[in-house]
C-alpha cells in the first residue's frame, strides 16, 4: 500500500495509546489525561460514549483506519452493510473487501484525492463475509484530530445500482431498438415520411431525402405539402393529401394511379406509394406515415412492353395484332357511314436472295429502309404494318373508290423503284401488291386479310413487282398453292421427287454433248407436277435450297451410276437457283457431294441466271472462280434476258451461254429475235464459248441455227426430257437419239420442260 499519509489521523501512536486500544478495543478516542484528574476522565468518557451512540446510530457505515490503512475503529452500520463484525474488521486494511475488479480503480482514485488532498468518492462493489456482493459508496474527507487518520463513511447504494441497471438496459435497449429501426429504414428501398397530426414533417429517411430533395433538418416541422409535392401525372393537377386522408379516416390509404413527386429542384418521378395513420397507446390518432418509391422505370417498362405488344421490335411499325385491331375498328367506321376499306398485302420481292447473300444485319436495315418509304407514301390516318419477314400490309382506313389503292399501290412501285443504300450495297427491291376492299371482297378483319394475301401471290404470280386486286377465282388458286407448299414438305421426306434428263445436241454432228437435269414432282394424289408449279413457291417457303441439293446430289449419282456401269455418260447440266448460290456453303457443299458420289467434277456444269451472276458481280466473280478451280463447268441461262456487263461476262470463267427460248421461239418469223440469236452465237464464238440455243422445237428453228453456226441446241424437235430408265437406253444406243426419243408432237409435257 502507498506511504501516503492518511486523510485523518486521531490516534497517538505511543505505547500507552496501544495498550489502551487493546484494553477498550471500541475505544474511538484513547485516554491520555492524568490519571488523577477524574473530571477530565469522565468527560472523555461521556464524549466517547456520546460519540459511539451517534456513530452506531447512522445508516451510514463508518470506517476509521490509520495511517496504513488498517481499521481502528467501525460502527454497527458497516458491520450490517459488510456482513462483519467489528472483530472481524479490526486490523484490516480498508480496501481489502472491494470486489478486485474495482479496487485498481479505487485505489487511484484514492491517492490522487491524497495528493491533492480533496474530498475522494468511489462506488465500488464489496465482498460479504457470506459471498454476497453490495454496491457501496465510498466517501472520505481531510480531518485533523490530534495528527492524521483516515475516516470512510459507507453507504450501500445496491438498491440504486440495481434500478440505474434496469434504466441503463432499458435505454440500451431502447436505444438498440431506435438505432435498428433507423438502420432499417435508411436500408430499405422505400423512402419512409412521417407527420404529426397537424400534418408537418416529423421524419425521412435516407430515400425520402434523396426523393424529395429535402435533408432531414430543413424538412422537420414544415407542412407536407411543402416537402411532399405531388401531383396527377395525367392532369398535372396537385394530387390530394394521402397522409391527411389517413388521419382524417383513420386508415391505409393510397395515391392516385398515376402520381408524380416533383423534387425538389423540379426533377419528377413516378411513384406508388401507401399512407397510415400513427396511433398513441391510447389508440389516438397522433400522425400519419407514408412510404413511397419510385416507379418512373418499372412504368416506362409498362408501357414499353405494353408497345412492343402492339408495334414490331426492328421497324418500330405496328404489328400484326394492332393492325388487326385497327382494322376492326375501320371495318365498323366504314359501315355505319356507308364508306369503303382498302387493305394492301405487299410482300418485298428477291429479299430472301439480299437476306441469305448479305447476311441478316443488312437485311434487318433493307427493311427498316422500305418502312420508312411505305410511311412517307401514306397518310397519317392510314396504318402501315409489318406482318412478318418481308411482308407489310397497308390499311387505307377511308377511301372513296377501289381506285384509291390503285393510287397507293403505284406511289409505292414509284419509292421502292429508287435504290436503297445499305451497308455500301446499292440495293434494288420490288414490291408485289395484293388489295382487297371492304364491303367487296369481305365483311370481317381475317376475310379481308386472307383476300388480300390471295391477290398479292397472284401478283407475284404475274412476273412481281405489280399490284392486283382480289378476284374471287383467286381462292381456288390460293387453296392449291397451300396444298402444294403441305405437300412439298412431305415430298422431301418421302422422296417424291425424280430427275428427267434433256439431251443436248451437237447441231453439225448430232451427238449428245450433255444432258440437263430437270425435276419432276411424282406426288401420289396430284400425280406428276412440272417445275414451274413448285419452284416459286419452294422459293417462298424456304424449301428451294434443300430441294436444289437433292438435284445436284440425285444428277452426280445418277452420272456416277452410269459411269460404273461402264456405259458413255455425258455431262449434266443442274441450275442453280438465285438463293443456292448465296449459300455461305455453296462451295463445301458443291465438294462434298462430288466427293460423297464419286463423280469427276468434269461431268458437271452448274447453270445460273444473267441476273444471280450480275446482282453482286464481285463476289460472284470469286464463287465462280473458286467453282471453276474445282473443275466444274458453268453455264449462263436463259442468256439475253438479264443485264449484263460485258466487261463482267468477260471475267466471269464462263464456258457457256444458253441463248433463251423466249428469243428462239420466233427466229424464223420476227427479225429482231433472229438478229439477238445470230448476235449472241457471234459473241460466244469470239469469246470462245459455247453456245447452246434453248427450246428448239421446230424444223425451221433448226435449220436457222444450224444456218448461222450455233454449236448446240436442246428442246423438243431433238429429244423431249427422259426418264433416267429411258436416258440409260439413250446411252445403252451409243448416245444415237432413238425415235423414242424425239416427241410426236409439241405437246410433250406441259409448259417448258427445261425449267428447273
Amino acid at each position: 500500500m502507498s506511504n501516503a499519509p492518511p486523510l485523518v489521523r486521531l490516534v497517538d501512536d505511543d505505547a500507552a495509546a496501544s495498550r489502551s486500544l487493546e484494553a477498550a478495543p471500541n475505544a474511538l478516542i484513547p485516554i491520555s489525561a492524568a490519571a488523577g484528574d477524574k473530571e477530565n476522565q469522565d468527560a472523555l468518557r461521556n464524549s466517547e460514549a456520546l460519540f459511539r451512540a451517534i456513530s452506531d446510530a447512522s445508516p451510514l457505515g463508518i470506517f476509521v483506519s490509520d495511517a496504513h490503512g488498517v481499521c481502528v475503529y467501525s460502527n454497527a452500520a458497516y458491520h450490517k452493510i459488510s456482513g462483519r463484525s467489528f472483530a472481524q474488521t479490526l486490523g484490516t486494511n480498508w480496501n481489502s473487501a472491494i470486489h478486485p475488479e474495482d479496487r485498481q480503480r479505487a485505489l487511484a482514485a484514492w491517492h490522487a484525492a491524497a495528493r491533492a488532498q480533496v474530498p475522494f468518492h468511489s462506488e465500488v462493489r464489496f465482498l460479504r463475509e457470506d459471498g454476497g456482493v453490495v454496491w457501496m459508496r465510498l466517501n472520505a474527507a481531510p480531518l485533523s484530530v490530534g495528527g492524521m487518520a483516515q475516516v470512510q463513511t459507507v453507504e450501500d447504494i445496491s438498491v440504486r445500482k440495481s434500478l440505474e441497471f434496469v434504466l441503463r438496459a432499458a435505454e440500451e435497449a431502447l436505444f438498440e431498438e431506435k438505432e435498428r429501426a433507423q438502420v432499417t429504414l435508411n436500408s430499405i428501398g422505400d423512402a419512409v415520411l412521417s407527420t404529426d397530426i397537424l400534418g408537418k414533417v416529423s421524419y425521412l429517411n435516407r430515400v425520402a431525402e434523396a426523393m424529395t430533395g429535402w435533408s432531414r433538418e430543413e424538412a422537420l416541422g414544415r407542412p407536407l405539402a411543402e416537402v411532399f409535392t405531388i401531383i396527377d401525372g395525367t392532369t398535372r393537377q396537385a394530387a390530394a393529401n394521402p397522409a391527411q386522408r389517413a388521419i382524417e379516416e383513420d386508415r391505409s390509404v393510397g395515391l392516385i394511379a398515376d402520381c408524380v413527386l416533383v423534387r425538389r429542384d423540379g426533377v419528377e418521378s413516378a411513384i406508388e406509394d401507401s399512407a397510415a395513420p400513427i396511433h398513441n397507446r391510447y389508440g389516438q390518432v397522433t400522425g400519419a406515415v407514408i412510404v413511397f418509391h419510385d416507379v418512373s422505370q418499372s412504368r416506362a417498362m409498362t408501357l414499353k412492353m405494353a408497345h412492343l405488344a402492339q408495334h414490331d421490335v426492328l421497324t418500330g411499325l405496328p404489328n400484326r395484332l394492332l393492325m388487326t385491331e385497327r382494322l376492326s375498328l375501320a371495318i365498323g367506321l366504314a359501315q355505319r357511314h356507308g364508306r369503303q376499306v382498302a387493305l394492301l398485302f405487299l410482300d418485298m420481292d428477291r429479299f430472301k436472295h439480299i437476306n441469305d447473300s448479305l447476311g441478316h444485319v443488312v437485311g434487318d436495315e433493307l427493311l427498316q429502309s422500305v418502312a420508312g418509304r411505305l410511311v412517307a407514301c401514306v397518310r397519317a390516318t392510314d396504318t402501315v404494318c409489318r406482318h412478318g419477314g418481308d411482308e407489310f400490309v397497308i390499311l387505307l382506313a377511308d377511301i372513296d373508290k377501289p381506285q384509291d389503292a390503285a393510287h397507293v399501290a403505284e406511289k409505292l412501285h414509284l419509292a421502292s423503284a429508287l435504290p436503297h443504300l445499305v451497308g455500301g450495297h446499292e440495293l434494288h427491291v420490288s414490291l408485289s401488291i395484293g388489295i382487297s376492299i371492304y364491303p367487296d371482297d369481305g365483311s370481317d378483319a381475317n376475310t379481308l386479310m386472307g383476300n388480300a394475301d390471295t391477290a398479292m401471290y397472284h401478283a407475284k404470280a404475274s412476273g412481281r413487282n405489280t399490284y392486283r386486286f382480289f378476284r374471287a377465282d383467286m381462292n381456288a388458286r390460293a387453296v392449291r398453292r397451300l396444298l402444294v407448299e403441305g405437300r412439298l414438305r412431305r415430298a422431301l421426306k418421302e422422296d417424291e421427287f425424280v430427275l428427267h434428263y434433256q439431251p443436248q445436241i451437237d447441231l453439225v454432228s448430232g451427238a449428245m454433248t450433255g444432258a440437263e437435269a430437270l425435276i419432276r414432282w411424282r406426288d401420289p394424289e396430284l400425280g406428276l407436277v412440272y417445275p414451274g408449279e413448285f419452284i416459286t413457291i419452294a422459293e417462298e417457303c424456304g424449301l428451294i435450297v434443300p430441294i436444289g441439293r437433292w438435284v445436284l446430289r440425285e444428277a452426280c449419282r445418277q452420272v456416277q451410276a452410269w459411269r460404273d456401269a461402264g456405259l458413255p455418260a455425258v455431262p449434266v447440266a443442274v441450275n442453280i437457283s438465285a438463293v443456292e448460290f448465296r449459300q455461305r456453303d455453296l462451295l463445301d457443299g458443291v465438294a462434298l457431294i462430288l466427293k460423297e458420289t464419286g463423280l469427276a467434277s468434269r461431268y458437271l456444269e452448274l447453270e445460273l441466271t444473267e441476273s444471280v451472276l450480275m446482282d453482286h458481280a464481285e463476289s460472284s466473280v470469286a464463287v465462280l472462280e473458286a467453282l471453276k478451280a474445282m473443275g466444274v463447268s458453268l453455264a449462263i441461262d436463259d442468256f439475253g434476258t438479264g443485264y449484263s456487263s460485258l466487261s463482267y461476262l468477260k471475267r466471269f470463267p464462263i464456258g457457256t451461254l444458253k441463248i433463251d427460248q423466249s428469243f428462239v421461239r420466233d427466229i424464223a418469223t420476227d427479225a429482231d429475235d433472229a438478229t439477238i440469236v445470230s448476235a449472241v452465237i457471234g459473241m460466244g464464238r469470239n469469246l470462245k464459248q459455247r453456245v447452246i440455243a434453248v427450246g428448239v422445237e421446230t424444223p425451221a428453228q433448226l435449220a436457222f441455227l444450224r444456218t448461222h453456226q450455233c454449236d448446240e441446241g436442246q428442246g423438243f424437235e431433238l429429244s423431249y426430257p427422259l426418264s433416267a430408265h429411258d436416258f440409260t437406253r439413250l446411252l445403252l444406243g451409243g448416245n444415237d437419239l432413238q425415235p423414242w426419243s424425239r416427241p410426236a408432237s409439241r405437246d410433250q409435257g406441259p409448259g417448258s420442260p427445261c425449267a428447273h
